[in-house]
Protein backbone atom coordinates (compact mmCIF):
# COMPACT_ATOMS: atom_id res chain seq x y z
CA UNK A 1 0.00 0.00 0.00
CA UNK A 2 0.83 3.59 -0.77
CA UNK A 3 1.32 5.66 2.81
CA UNK A 4 -0.28 9.04 2.69
CA UNK A 5 3.05 10.49 3.21
CA UNK A 6 3.71 9.51 -0.50
CA UNK A 7 -0.26 10.13 -2.05
CA UNK A 8 0.65 14.53 -0.49
CA UNK A 9 4.31 14.40 -1.95
CA UNK A 10 2.51 13.51 -5.45
CA UNK A 11 -0.55 15.52 -5.20
CA UNK A 12 1.29 18.82 -4.06
CA UNK A 13 3.32 18.33 -7.40
CA UNK A 14 1.06 17.47 -9.99
CA UNK A 15 -1.06 20.60 -8.62
CA UNK A 16 2.38 22.85 -9.79
CA UNK A 17 2.33 21.28 -13.27
CA UNK A 18 -0.80 21.86 -14.43
CA UNK A 19 0.31 24.06 -17.17
CA UNK A 20 2.66 21.06 -18.65
CA UNK A 21 -0.28 18.68 -18.34
CA UNK A 22 -2.56 20.83 -20.40
CA UNK A 23 0.15 21.60 -22.93
CA UNK A 24 0.41 17.81 -23.33
CA UNK A 25 -3.41 17.81 -24.09
CA UNK A 26 -2.92 19.70 -26.86
CA UNK A 27 -0.58 17.67 -28.33
CA UNK A 28 -2.95 14.55 -28.02
CA UNK A 29 -5.50 16.20 -29.66
CA UNK A 30 -3.06 17.03 -32.39
CA UNK A 31 -2.11 13.93 -33.28
CA UNK A 32 -5.48 12.04 -32.34
CA UNK A 33 -6.93 14.12 -35.20
CA UNK A 34 -4.06 13.29 -37.55
CA UNK A 35 -4.03 9.87 -36.95
CA UNK A 36 -7.86 9.59 -37.53
CA UNK A 37 -7.14 11.72 -40.74
CA UNK A 38 -5.43 8.95 -42.05
CA UNK A 39 -7.31 6.23 -41.31
CA UNK A 40 -10.09 8.00 -43.04
CA UNK A 41 -8.29 9.02 -46.02
CA UNK A 42 -7.00 5.64 -46.65
CA UNK A 43 -10.58 4.31 -46.23
CA UNK A 44 -9.43 1.29 -43.28
CA UNK A 45 -11.99 -1.03 -43.10
CA UNK A 46 -12.75 -4.30 -41.12
CA UNK A 47 -11.54 -6.17 -44.69
CA UNK A 48 -8.03 -5.10 -43.61
CA UNK A 49 -7.59 -6.93 -40.19
CA UNK A 50 -7.72 -9.81 -42.59
CA UNK A 51 -5.18 -12.07 -42.20
CA UNK A 52 -2.17 -13.95 -44.43
CA UNK A 53 -0.01 -16.51 -44.44
CA UNK A 54 3.55 -18.28 -46.08
CA UNK A 55 4.93 -15.85 -48.61
CA UNK A 56 2.01 -12.73 -47.36
CA UNK A 57 1.39 -12.17 -51.19
CA UNK A 58 -1.20 -9.07 -52.04
CA UNK A 59 -2.20 -8.45 -48.03
CA UNK A 60 -4.16 -5.30 -48.86
CA UNK A 61 -4.31 -4.71 -44.91
CA UNK A 62 -0.46 -4.60 -45.08
CA UNK A 63 -0.69 -2.23 -47.77
CA UNK A 64 -2.96 0.01 -46.01
CA UNK A 65 -0.85 -0.05 -43.00
CA UNK A 66 1.98 1.30 -44.74
CA UNK A 67 0.28 4.18 -46.31
CA UNK A 68 -1.39 5.29 -43.21
CA UNK A 69 2.10 5.51 -41.51
CA UNK A 70 3.52 7.25 -44.52
CA UNK A 71 0.89 9.85 -44.27
CA UNK A 72 1.01 10.12 -40.53
CA UNK A 73 5.01 10.18 -40.27
CA UNK A 74 5.28 12.31 -43.72
CA UNK A 75 7.35 10.02 -45.94
CA UNK A 76 6.92 8.59 -49.09
CA UNK A 77 6.43 5.59 -48.35
CA UNK A 78 6.76 3.17 -45.18
CA UNK A 79 7.53 -0.52 -44.16
CA UNK A 80 6.20 -1.57 -41.25
CA UNK A 81 6.80 -5.18 -40.43
CA UNK A 82 6.54 -7.70 -37.66
CA UNK A 83 8.77 -9.23 -39.31
CA UNK A 84 11.35 -6.66 -37.56
CA UNK A 85 11.74 -7.93 -34.04
CA UNK A 86 12.99 -4.62 -32.40
CA UNK A 87 13.94 -1.26 -33.04
CA UNK A 88 17.17 -2.24 -33.22
CA UNK A 89 16.61 -4.70 -35.58
CA UNK A 90 15.20 -2.52 -37.66
CA UNK A 91 18.42 -0.15 -37.41
CA UNK A 92 20.50 -3.08 -37.95
CA UNK A 93 18.55 -4.27 -41.41
CA UNK A 94 18.52 -0.48 -42.76
CA UNK A 95 22.25 0.25 -42.26
CA UNK A 96 23.02 -2.88 -44.41
CA UNK A 97 20.47 -2.13 -46.58
CA UNK A 98 22.13 1.42 -47.13
CA UNK A 99 25.62 0.49 -46.77
CA UNK A 100 28.65 -1.09 -48.96
CA UNK A 101 31.67 -2.10 -48.30
CA UNK A 102 34.20 0.31 -48.40
CA UNK A 103 31.44 3.28 -47.33
CA UNK A 104 31.44 4.86 -44.20
CA UNK A 105 29.02 5.39 -41.55
CA UNK A 106 29.10 8.54 -39.59
CA UNK A 107 27.43 8.76 -36.16
CA UNK A 108 27.16 12.56 -34.95
CA UNK A 109 25.41 11.70 -31.83
CA UNK A 110 28.32 10.19 -29.93
CA UNK A 111 28.26 6.41 -29.81
CA UNK A 112 24.82 4.55 -30.60
CA UNK A 113 23.10 2.28 -28.32
CA UNK A 114 25.07 -0.05 -26.74
CA UNK A 115 22.63 -2.97 -28.65
CA UNK A 116 24.49 -1.52 -32.22
CA UNK A 117 28.21 -2.19 -30.75
CA UNK A 118 28.12 -5.28 -32.47
CA UNK A 119 26.01 -4.54 -35.46
CA UNK A 120 29.02 -2.07 -36.46
CA UNK A 121 31.63 -3.16 -35.16
CA UNK A 122 32.83 -1.33 -32.28
CA UNK A 123 32.87 -4.53 -30.69
CA UNK A 124 34.36 -7.43 -32.67
CA UNK A 125 31.76 -9.79 -34.39
CA UNK A 126 32.11 -11.62 -37.64
CA UNK A 127 28.32 -10.39 -38.87
CA UNK A 128 28.96 -7.14 -38.07
CA UNK A 129 29.10 -4.07 -40.85
CA UNK A 130 32.71 -3.97 -39.96
CA UNK A 131 33.62 -7.38 -41.39
CA UNK A 132 31.71 -6.38 -44.25
CA UNK A 133 34.23 -3.79 -45.04
CA UNK A 134 31.85 -0.47 -43.77
CA UNK A 135 34.26 2.25 -42.12
CA UNK A 136 32.65 3.79 -38.90
CA UNK A 137 33.42 7.07 -37.38
CA UNK A 138 31.76 9.04 -34.67
CA UNK A 139 31.76 12.22 -33.81
CA UNK A 140 30.06 13.52 -29.97
CA UNK A 141 28.34 16.58 -28.75
CA UNK A 142 29.46 19.30 -27.27
CA UNK A 143 26.96 20.89 -24.48
CA UNK A 144 24.24 18.56 -25.64
CA UNK A 145 24.70 19.95 -29.58
CA UNK A 146 25.87 19.31 -32.64
CA UNK A 147 29.75 19.54 -33.18
CA UNK A 148 29.77 21.34 -36.20
CA UNK A 149 33.34 22.02 -37.03
CA UNK A 150 34.38 18.48 -36.53
CA UNK A 151 31.68 17.37 -38.61
CA UNK A 152 32.20 20.24 -41.63
CA UNK A 153 35.89 18.96 -41.53
CA UNK A 154 34.96 15.15 -41.40
CA UNK A 155 32.54 15.58 -44.49
CA UNK A 156 35.31 17.75 -46.53
CA UNK A 157 37.77 15.08 -45.41
CA UNK A 158 35.97 11.95 -47.53
CA UNK A 159 32.76 10.79 -48.81
CA UNK A 160 30.50 10.10 -46.11
CA UNK A 161 27.55 7.31 -47.54
CA UNK A 162 25.44 7.32 -43.99
CA UNK A 163 24.50 10.23 -41.25
CA UNK A 164 23.44 8.42 -38.37
CA UNK A 165 21.68 10.78 -35.76
CA UNK A 166 20.28 8.99 -33.10
CA UNK A 167 17.78 11.45 -31.04
CA UNK A 168 17.00 9.65 -27.83
CA UNK A 169 20.16 9.83 -25.24
CA UNK A 170 20.11 5.67 -24.84
CA UNK A 171 22.10 5.52 -21.66
CA UNK A 172 23.77 7.95 -21.87
CA UNK A 173 24.23 11.40 -19.63
CA UNK A 174 23.66 14.00 -22.59
CA UNK A 175 20.06 15.19 -23.38
CA UNK A 176 17.85 14.04 -26.46
CA UNK A 177 17.64 15.86 -29.34
CA UNK A 178 15.04 18.30 -30.50
CA UNK A 179 13.81 18.68 -34.05
CA UNK A 180 15.11 22.64 -33.67
CA UNK A 181 18.15 21.25 -33.71
CA UNK A 182 18.05 18.26 -35.67
CA UNK A 183 16.40 20.93 -38.61
CA UNK A 184 19.52 22.84 -38.18
CA UNK A 185 22.51 20.46 -38.13
CA UNK A 186 20.34 18.77 -41.77
CA UNK A 187 20.54 21.93 -43.19
CA UNK A 188 24.12 22.77 -42.29
CA UNK A 189 24.97 19.29 -43.49
CA UNK A 190 23.08 19.67 -47.04
CA UNK A 191 24.93 22.73 -47.76
CA UNK A 192 28.39 20.76 -47.61
CA UNK A 193 27.02 17.53 -49.18
CA UNK A 194 23.66 17.24 -50.35
CA UNK A 195 23.58 13.50 -51.40
CA UNK A 196 25.02 12.01 -48.14
CA UNK A 197 22.22 10.01 -46.67
CA UNK A 198 20.75 11.28 -43.22
CA UNK A 199 18.64 8.21 -40.83
CA UNK A 200 17.24 8.78 -38.07
CA UNK A 201 16.84 6.87 -34.95
CA UNK A 202 13.38 7.92 -33.90
CA UNK A 203 12.56 5.64 -30.79
CA UNK A 204 11.10 6.70 -27.88
CA UNK A 205 10.17 10.33 -29.82
CA UNK A 206 7.34 10.22 -31.84
CA UNK A 207 4.25 11.89 -30.94
CA UNK A 208 6.82 14.17 -28.46
CA UNK A 209 6.68 17.15 -31.28
CA UNK A 210 4.30 18.68 -33.17
CA UNK A 211 6.34 16.90 -36.56
CA UNK A 212 8.62 14.15 -37.35
CA UNK A 213 12.08 14.40 -38.75
CA UNK A 214 10.30 13.77 -42.17
CA UNK A 215 8.30 16.87 -42.10
CA UNK A 216 10.62 19.82 -40.68
CA UNK A 217 11.96 22.48 -43.24
CA UNK A 218 15.40 20.04 -43.67
CA UNK A 219 14.03 16.36 -43.71
CA UNK A 220 15.88 13.32 -42.76
CA UNK A 221 16.01 10.95 -45.47
CA UNK A 222 14.98 8.10 -43.59
CA UNK A 223 13.38 7.21 -40.24
CA UNK A 224 13.76 4.39 -37.87
CA UNK A 225 11.63 3.18 -34.80
CA UNK A 226 9.97 0.20 -32.92
CA UNK A 227 6.24 -0.77 -32.24
CA UNK A 228 6.56 -2.02 -28.78
CA UNK A 229 7.48 1.77 -27.93
CA UNK A 230 5.00 4.82 -28.70
CA UNK A 231 3.78 4.23 -31.99
CA UNK A 232 2.90 0.46 -30.88
CA UNK A 233 0.41 2.30 -28.22
CA UNK A 234 0.93 -0.25 -25.99
CA UNK A 235 -1.49 -3.05 -28.42
CA UNK A 236 0.96 -4.02 -31.00
CA UNK A 237 2.76 -6.81 -29.51
CA UNK A 238 6.14 -6.66 -31.86
CA UNK A 239 7.14 -4.87 -35.12
CA UNK A 240 9.08 -1.57 -36.15
CA UNK A 241 8.53 0.55 -39.31
CA UNK A 242 10.76 2.08 -41.46
CA UNK A 243 9.77 5.50 -43.39
CA UNK A 244 11.19 8.16 -45.77
CA UNK A 245 12.35 8.12 -49.54
CA UNK A 246 10.40 5.50 -51.42
CA UNK A 247 13.91 4.34 -53.36
CA UNK A 248 15.72 3.66 -49.89
CA UNK A 249 12.30 2.01 -48.25
CA UNK A 250 12.97 -0.13 -51.32
CA UNK A 251 16.54 -1.53 -50.52
CA UNK A 252 15.52 -2.08 -47.01
CA UNK A 253 12.73 -4.01 -48.15
CA UNK A 254 14.89 -5.58 -50.30
CA UNK A 255 17.11 -6.53 -47.12
CA UNK A 256 14.57 -7.70 -44.99
CA UNK A 257 12.94 -10.58 -47.19
CA UNK A 258 14.95 -11.01 -50.62
CA UNK A 259 16.02 -8.85 -53.10
CA UNK A 260 14.37 -8.91 -56.35
CA UNK A 261 10.75 -9.38 -53.94
CA UNK A 262 10.88 -6.84 -51.78
CA UNK A 263 8.42 -5.37 -49.47
CA UNK A 264 5.93 -7.85 -51.36
CA UNK A 265 6.37 -10.78 -49.44
CA UNK A 266 5.97 -11.08 -45.36
CA UNK A 267 2.59 -12.80 -43.61
CA UNK A 268 1.11 -10.93 -41.28
CA UNK A 269 -0.39 -13.76 -39.73
CA UNK A 270 -3.42 -12.04 -38.02
CA UNK A 271 -1.23 -8.71 -36.38
CA UNK A 272 -2.86 -6.32 -38.67
CA UNK A 273 -5.76 -5.25 -36.48
CA UNK A 274 -3.31 -4.95 -33.73
CA UNK A 275 -0.78 -2.57 -35.99
CA UNK A 276 -3.50 -0.41 -36.44
CA UNK A 277 -5.27 -0.13 -33.21
CA UNK A 278 -1.91 0.30 -31.41
CA UNK A 279 -1.35 3.18 -33.92
CA UNK A 280 -4.97 4.38 -33.34
CA UNK A 281 -4.20 4.64 -29.80
CA UNK A 282 -0.94 5.61 -29.72
CA UNK A 283 -1.48 9.83 -29.18
CA UNK A 284 -3.27 8.95 -26.21
CA UNK A 285 -0.45 6.67 -24.55
CA UNK A 286 2.47 8.76 -25.66
CA UNK A 287 0.38 11.68 -23.93
CA UNK A 288 -0.02 9.52 -20.86
CA UNK A 289 3.57 8.50 -20.87
CA UNK A 290 5.03 12.42 -21.09
CA UNK A 291 2.75 13.40 -18.10
CA UNK A 292 3.86 10.27 -16.53
CA UNK A 293 7.74 11.68 -16.85
CA UNK A 294 6.76 15.27 -16.11
CA UNK A 295 5.03 14.64 -12.73
CA UNK A 296 8.40 11.60 -12.41
CA UNK A 297 10.56 14.71 -13.05
CA UNK A 298 8.75 17.26 -10.57
CA UNK A 299 8.37 14.77 -7.65
CA UNK A 300 12.06 13.41 -8.14
CA UNK A 301 13.37 16.88 -8.07
CA UNK A 302 11.58 18.19 -5.32
CA UNK A 303 12.79 14.75 -3.22
CA UNK A 304 16.71 16.37 -3.84
CA UNK A 305 17.30 13.78 -6.68
CA UNK A 306 19.19 14.77 -9.89
CA UNK A 307 16.53 14.48 -13.11
CA UNK A 308 16.72 15.18 -17.15
CA UNK A 309 14.92 16.75 -18.13
CA UNK A 310 13.00 19.26 -15.50
CA UNK A 311 9.53 18.68 -15.72
CA UNK A 312 9.21 22.56 -17.43
CA UNK A 313 11.86 21.73 -19.77
CA UNK A 314 10.67 21.03 -23.65
CA UNK A 315 11.28 17.33 -24.45
CA UNK A 316 12.21 15.30 -27.52
CA UNK A 317 11.51 11.54 -26.44
CA UNK A 318 8.86 9.81 -23.76
CA UNK A 319 12.25 8.96 -21.06
CA UNK A 320 12.88 10.40 -18.08
CA UNK A 321 16.31 9.93 -16.14
CA UNK A 322 16.66 10.04 -12.86
CA UNK A 323 20.60 10.35 -11.43
CA UNK A 324 20.67 8.77 -8.46
CA UNK A 325 24.64 8.61 -7.71
CA UNK A 326 24.38 5.54 -6.11
CA UNK A 327 23.54 2.07 -7.58
CA UNK A 328 21.96 0.74 -4.42
CA UNK A 329 19.24 3.95 -4.76
CA UNK A 330 18.78 2.77 -8.60
CA UNK A 331 18.19 -0.66 -7.79
CA UNK A 332 15.30 0.00 -5.43
CA UNK A 333 14.17 2.77 -7.59
CA UNK A 334 13.80 0.07 -10.63
CA UNK A 335 12.66 -2.40 -7.84
CA UNK A 336 9.75 0.03 -7.23
CA UNK A 337 8.22 0.42 -10.74
CA UNK A 338 8.12 -3.57 -11.15
CA UNK A 339 6.18 -3.65 -7.78
CA UNK A 340 3.85 -1.13 -8.96
CA UNK A 341 3.71 -2.83 -12.72
CA UNK A 342 0.43 -5.23 -13.62
CA UNK A 343 2.18 -8.29 -14.79
CA UNK A 344 5.16 -10.16 -12.06
CA UNK A 345 4.80 -7.43 -9.72
CA UNK A 346 5.80 -10.18 -7.07
CA UNK A 347 9.61 -10.59 -9.42
CA UNK A 348 12.22 -8.35 -7.89
CA UNK A 349 14.66 -7.51 -10.73
CA UNK A 350 18.41 -7.97 -10.26
CA UNK A 351 21.11 -6.65 -12.30
CA UNK A 352 22.55 -9.33 -14.62
CA UNK A 353 24.45 -9.53 -17.83
CA UNK A 354 22.07 -8.78 -21.24
CA UNK A 355 23.01 -9.93 -24.81
CA UNK A 356 24.07 -6.67 -26.55
CA UNK A 357 25.15 -4.42 -22.85
CA UNK A 358 28.49 -4.20 -21.89
CA UNK A 359 27.58 -3.47 -18.08
CA UNK A 360 24.80 -5.17 -16.19
CA UNK A 361 21.67 -3.97 -16.11
CA UNK A 362 18.87 -3.55 -13.89
CA UNK A 363 15.21 -3.64 -15.97
CA UNK A 364 11.79 -3.35 -14.41
CA UNK A 365 9.04 -4.05 -17.12
CA UNK A 366 6.24 -5.97 -15.74
CA UNK A 367 4.30 -5.55 -19.12
CA UNK A 368 1.85 -7.20 -21.29
CA UNK A 369 4.12 -7.35 -24.24
CA UNK A 370 7.76 -8.23 -23.41
CA UNK A 371 10.29 -5.65 -23.52
CA UNK A 372 7.22 -3.16 -24.38
CA UNK A 373 8.97 0.26 -22.77
CA UNK A 374 5.83 2.04 -23.58
CA UNK A 375 3.91 0.40 -21.02
CA UNK A 376 5.61 1.21 -17.78
CA UNK A 377 9.18 0.36 -17.54
CA UNK A 378 12.46 1.68 -15.71
CA UNK A 379 16.21 0.46 -16.49
CA UNK A 380 19.39 1.25 -16.19
CA UNK A 381 22.96 0.33 -16.33
CA UNK A 382 25.52 -0.36 -13.67
CA UNK A 383 27.92 2.35 -13.92
CA UNK A 384 28.57 5.47 -12.62
CA UNK A 385 26.50 7.40 -12.35
CA UNK A 386 23.66 5.14 -11.82
CA UNK A 387 21.16 6.83 -13.54
CA UNK A 388 17.33 5.31 -14.29
CA UNK A 389 15.97 5.68 -17.22
CA UNK A 390 12.08 5.41 -16.87
CA UNK A 391 9.62 5.35 -20.06
CA UNK A 392 5.61 4.86 -20.63
CA UNK A 393 2.64 4.75 -18.79
CA UNK A 394 -0.54 3.30 -20.81
CA UNK A 395 -2.33 5.94 -19.18
CA UNK A 396 -1.54 8.27 -16.63
CA UNK A 397 -3.17 6.97 -13.26
CA UNK A 398 -1.36 3.34 -13.94
CA UNK A 399 2.25 5.62 -14.87
CA UNK A 400 1.70 7.55 -11.70
CA UNK A 401 0.89 4.86 -9.40
CA UNK A 402 4.30 2.81 -10.43
CA UNK A 403 5.73 5.67 -9.77
CA UNK A 404 4.31 6.36 -6.28
CA UNK A 405 5.65 2.81 -5.37
CA UNK A 406 8.92 3.66 -6.88
CA UNK A 407 9.23 6.62 -4.57
CA UNK A 408 8.05 4.85 -1.74
CA UNK A 409 10.80 1.68 -1.94
CA UNK A 410 14.40 4.52 -2.78
CA UNK A 411 12.22 6.39 0.79
CA UNK A 412 12.14 3.78 3.10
Amino acid sequence: MIDNKIIEIFKKSEDEIDKELKEIDNLCYFYSNKVLSAFRNNNISEVHFNSSTGYGYNDIGREAIEKVFSEVLGGEDSLVRSQFISGSHALTVTLFALLRPNDTLLSITGKPYDTLDEVIGIVDNPSSLKSFGVNYEQIDLIDNDFDYKSIEEKLNEKKIKVIEIQRSKGYSTRKSLTLDKIDKVIEFIRKIDKDVIIMIDNCYCEFVEYKSPLEIDNPADIIVGSLIKNLGGGISPNGAYVSGKKKLIDLVADRLTVPGEGREVGPTLGINRLILQGLFMAPSVVSSSLKTAILTSKVLDSLGYEVEPKYNEKRADIVQNIIFHDSDKLIKYCQGIQTGSPIDSNVTPIPWDMPGYVDKVIMAAGTFTQGSSIEISCDGPIRDPYIAYQQGGLTYEYGKIAVMYAVSNILK
